[in-house]
């Protein structure tokens, strides 16, 4: 009988070590999207020592995302290295010398490990765009993608990999903010979610999992408690004032959630919970909101056109 254990326990150790050996080690990375979020997870993975394609649509833009990696990796080094201005210019210079950019997404996908997206939030461009690198990526490369609201299998079901299909959201900024959400669907395989897992911990983010349900983790939480705090100014039960000062000093949140609104943006967080609302009808937590939908038919989107519950100047 122990001699039993003890061939059991080896073989039970050398499946493991075998499964360890065939995870994915990603090294080269494609991003698809220069916006803020993609710079920023392009960013963070060429600082980590990975190779790393930044795609978009035009030069211009690619031409922008660097010069905005370029200006974020100067406040990273001035903290980093406050008192080692020569190693601050070095970690710089070996940072960008691992990303390029192109607006070729197919020539690039070639010679990838991990494809990670991060464009609009729109599920019929996303699947057009899966659809499309599906065909040209290798057996062994991993999609992934940064969206915050939609569905991970509806976008993992565009392609015929939905087992190396996963979620990986990153926070605003990127280079600041430690948390990833790693989402595994009920097809993804536990070799690409371990890796998924591994590649966030390499590029120095705190990962978490969860299943594929709307908002994850975060969103899922904080996008209802943002509609109820509409919810409650709408009744009349409080200024928007009061209730920013309330969970600022009451619950230690860093902004109120009437400024957070404002911060994300009021388009965004109306079509987050429009597509919510879209899958789960009788969900209360759900519901649509009369002001915010107003907010945003006269533009007033907050932060980023001047107005949106506050004024900006």
């Amino acid at each position: 009988m122990a001699f039993a254990t003890r061939h059991f326990v080896r073989a039970a150790s050398s499946a493991a070590a075998t499964a360890a050996a065939k995870k994915l080690i990603v090294k080269h990375v494609t991003v698809i999207g220069g916006g803020l979020m993609g710079a920023g997870i392009a960013q963070v993975a060429a600082a980590s020592g990975h190779t790393v394609v930044l795609v978009d649509q035009s030069d211009e833009i690619l031409k922008k995302s660097t010069k905005g990696i370029e200006e974020s990796l100067k406040r990273v080094t001035k903290k980093k290295f406050a008192d080692k201005p020569e190693a601050g210019a070095e970690f710089i210079e070996k940072t960008l010398k691992n990303l390029t950019t192109s607006t070729d997404a197919v020539a690039v996908v070639h010679s990838t490990d991990l494809v990670i997206e991060a464009i609009v939030e729109n599920q019929e461009i996303k699947n057009e765009l899966f659809k499309r690198l599906d065909k040209f990526a290798p057996e062994h490369t991993i999609f992934a993608s940064n969206t915050s609201s939609l569905q991970i299998t509806q976008l993992a079901n565009s392609t015929t990999r939905q087992d190396r299909f996963g979620g990986l959201h990153f926070f605003n900024p990127v280079p600041m903010m430690k948390l990833v959400e790693v989402i595994k669907t009920p097809m993804t395989s536990q070799k690409t979610f371990e890796s998924l897992l591994d590649f966030s911990k390499a590029v120095g983010k705190s990962p978490v999992s969860c299943k594929d349900t709307p908002g994850f983790i975060v969103n899922r939480l904080l996008v209802p408690y943002m509609m109820e705090a509409v919810r409650l100014f709408e009744r009349g039960d409080a200024s928007k004032e009061d209730i920013d000062v309330a969970m600022k000093l009451g619950a230690g949140y860093p902004m109120g959630p009437f400024e957070l609104l404002d911060y994300v943006g009021l388009d965004t967080s109306k079509y987050i919970i429009d597509g919510w609302h879209s899958l789960e009808p009788n969900n209360p937590l759900f519901a649509p909101s009369p002001l915010l939908n107003k907010l945003v038919q006269e533009k007033k989107l907050g932060k980023k056109t001047g107005e949106g519950f506050y004024k900006y100047k």
